[in-house]
């Protein structure tokens, strides 16, 4: 498992999210742990690395 920390699209602070190298490519929602607002977290692995992150605001 890689701890990767990131800022919340919505208010800013840095949290933080397991990340499981065994699947090479991930997509799922978390919500943020301080404002609780859901985050569309995307991430692929190459190598046992992360080779691309990104989280973003789900409109509502």
């Amino acid at each position: 498992m890689h701890e990767y920390f990131f800022q919340c699209p919505y208010c800013w602070e840095e949290i933080s999210v397991l990340l499981d190298p065994s699947v090479g490519s991930q997509s799922y929602v978390e919500d943020c742990e301080v404002c609780c607002n859901p985050i569309q977290i995307s991430v692929s692995f190459e190598d046992n690395d992360i080779s691309s992150f990104a989280a973003n605001s789900i409109e509502q």
